[in-house]
């Protein structure tokens, strides 16, 4: 994979989940995120904690980086992570988009 430096704001979205900090998870988003996770879809902060709570700490998920790329503009990045817990457990590309040095908006799938 190409070298890139890992942005701030995903850097926080991976040690909030290692850590279980639901409150710095969701510090790394904007007010209007959008996360996407395999077609079902979670609006503003409130969805980025409801799919937090189901999905990512709920489930005790450890994110270990694989590797980062450019994504489709400067603000775009595609990241690999493996995921391990109680949920799903793989590896696989997220597409991380940033603005104002937070998440605007992740795609999982």
């Amino acid at each position: 994979m190409t070298t890139t430096a890992l942005p701030d704001a995903i850097r926080a979205f991976i040690d909030a989940t290692n850590s279980g900090d639901s409150d710095a998870f969701a510090a790394a988003f904007t007010e209007d995120a959008y996360l996407e996770d395999w077609g079902r879809g979670f609006h503003g902060r409130d969805g980025v904690l409801s799919w937090d709570r189901t999905d990512n700490i709920g489930k005790r998920s450890h994110f270990d980086l694989v590797g980062i790329e450019p994504g489709s503009h400067s603000d775009a990045y595609v990241v690999t992570l493996t995921v391990s817990g109680d949920g799903y457990n793989g590896t696989g590309p997220m597409v991380f988009e940033l603005r104002g040095g937070l998440i605007a908006r992740l795609i999982i799938s």
